[in-house]
């Protein structure tokens, strides 16, 4: 059965089917061919969508689109200018710090990417900035989205794994501020050596002017972290009221959402909660066969056997996440992997917040690796880049991302120091 399981798995992944509908065919083939009822099927999809946690994704994603229509993204671009304009190449700064800023907004690095990219790649072009230090600098910072809380990928860790959403929020705070500023810092000896220009003078009134306007977006996620962490709501609850606040603050205070762009609004979030649903309840029923057959005990018995150094076993570990993340997109990459290998870091003595962070970086990596890097798809096609100019391009920001990762795996008060 394992054998029909991957085997279906990875000739439908290389003929570029959906990964939804990639999970689904793969077990229904492998089901078909064992003594498993099929009604066993219907019961799997549903019993992995029934799950109030899971509730946080939808009203997230609602949030996300009442912010993506409520030019929240303009005015917190205006405010990084206003903090970071007489720096060189300060347009490329700007995209470092909004990439920080709106992670703890849309929780989703491909928005963030397609955001940050419709804006600021036709400003950077121009004046002049390589094109593919542009497309590639948007994409990595958009990517960060995926690590600042709210992250949707640090929920659906801590739903698949029982872990504490709250203290998987607080912990990917430093790991993703360390990133955007190794990005900065990168962006910087570029803009440098290429001679960008500035922006104009920083003023205290114009940050404060620009902070201001931009005060209510900059809120939420301050609004969500210490709403969970205070335990004044679960994280569910917390989508909930990031979402009416959202369409409260874009509605009435900065007035740029009217009644007649609420079906698109619904209708956008809708469409991206279908996706994802789909590709959860897909994940579930491929978890669940994998578990039925001991598959992850195996797994786990072969890594083991392999080393008993957890300093070579944490290293084979990353290296299988960033492998998955070239190929798979983070939510089904996290529910089929951190059943199997949480289990291994818990073993070697990894707290389980600070894998989820170990597991997330990696795969954000992966949104910015061929061949189905998702925010490098979407960067390409804002900005005419072609991929393998951009994957060259990308090369450092993989190498800063790389380094925090490992000072997240080998250094857990990174994570932990704000959640212990």
């Amino acid at each position: 059965m394992g054998a029909i399981l991957f085997g279906t798995f990875v000739v439908l992944l290389v003929l570029g089917v959906p990964i939804g509908f990639v999970l689904a065919l793969s077990s229904i083939g492998a089901m078909l061919a064992s003594d498993y009822p099929i009604v066993v099927l219907s019961q799997r999809l549903f019993t992995a969508l029934d799950s109030f946690p899971f509730m946080a994704i939808p009203l997230f994603m609602l949030a996300g689109s009442i912010m993506g229509h409520g030019g929240i993204t303009r005015r917190i671009i205006d405010f990084a200018l206003s903090i970071v304009g007489n720096i060189k190449g300060a347009l490329g700064h700007v995209v470092a710090t909004s990439g920080i800023m709106m992670g703890g907004i849309s929780g989703s690095g491909v928005a963030d990417t397609a955001a940050l990219g419709s804006v600021m790649v036709p400003e950077m072009k121009k004046r002049k900035y390589d094109a593919g230090f542009s497309a590639a600098l948007v994409a990595a910072s958009g990517s960060i989205g995926l690590i600042i809380p709210p992250s949707i990928a640090l929920i659906i860790y801590g739903v698949t794994t029982q872990s504490s959403i709250g203290d998987l929020f607080v912990a990917g705070i430093i790991p993703g501020v360390l990133i955007g500023l190794g990005f900065f810092v990168y962006s910087y000896f570029v803009a440098k050596r290429k001679n960008y220009p500035k922006e104009g003078k920083v003023s205290l009134k114009g940050v404060w002017t620009s902070f201001k306007r931009a005060a209510f977006a900059l809120a939420m996620p301050v609004i969500i972290i210490v709403g969970i962490r205070g335990g004044a709501f679960t994280a569910t609850e917390g989508g909930a009221i990031i979402a009416v606040y959202a369409f409260i603050i874009s509605a009435f205070v900065y007035k740029e959402i009217k009644l007649k762009d609420l079906p698109k609004i619904f209708f956008d979030a809708a469409l991206s909660t279908a996706i994802i649903s789909t590709i959860i309840a897909a994940t579930s029923l491929f978890g669940w066969l994998l578990s039925s057959e001991q598959i992850p005990q195996q797994i786990t018995s072969t890594l083991l056997s392999i080393t008993d150094n957890p300093i070579l076993l944490l290293l084979i570990i990353n290296l299988i996440l960033l492998v998955v993340g070239m190929f798979l997109d983070s939510g089904p990459a996290i529910m089929l992997l951190a059943p199997i290998l949480a289990p291994v870091a818990g073993s070697l003595g990894v707290d389980p917040v600070q894998f989820g962070l170990v597991m997330v970086i990696n795969l954000t990596i992966g949104l910015l690796t061929p061949p189905v890097g998702t925010s490098m798809y979407v960067a390409s096609n804002i900005s005419g880049v072609p991929i393998m100019e951009l994957s060259k391009k990308l090369l450092p920001f993989w190498v800063i991302m790389i380094a925090v990762l490992m000072l997240v795996t080998f250094v857990p008060e990174i994570t932990t120091i704000f959640t212990k």
